[in-house]
């Protein structure tokens, strides 16, 4: 059974960083593409970052530059690395495959407020 779980959210300045991380479980993991997510208060779960099993990645235009996302095979983990946060990074944020099982675990929220 596919479990995720994400860590690593809080409320943070403008201009601040954090690192979240994602644990999952399940034989799929080393072999699968993974992503982080997000979805802001009445906005559409949109994707911020992916990263292949061989460690190539893809990120939205709007994180680009600030944001970094890379996985740790043995240990089943996948991070995001946040930095120069803006009030628009708010949401919550989730990982999953890429693309997406038709499930989601809670999500962390991300809050960036002065």
């Amino acid at each position: 059974q596919v479990q995720l779980v994400e860590s690593g959210g809080g409320l943070v300045q403008p201009g601040g960083s954090l690192t979240l991380s994602c644990a999952a479980s399940g034989s799929f993991f080393s072999s699968t593409s993974m992503g982080w997510y997000r979805q802001a208060p009445r906005n559409q779960r949109e994707l911020v970052a992916a990263i292949s099993s061989g460690g190539n990645t893809v990120s939205a235009d709007s994180v680009k530059g600030r944001f970094t996302i890379s996985r740790d095979n043995a240990n089943n983990a996948v991070y995001l690395q946040m930095s120069s946060l803006k009030p628009e990074d708010t949401a919550v944020y989730y990982c999953n495959a890429y693309p997406p099982y038709n499930f989601w675990g809670q999500g962390t929220q991300v809050t960036v407020s002065s």
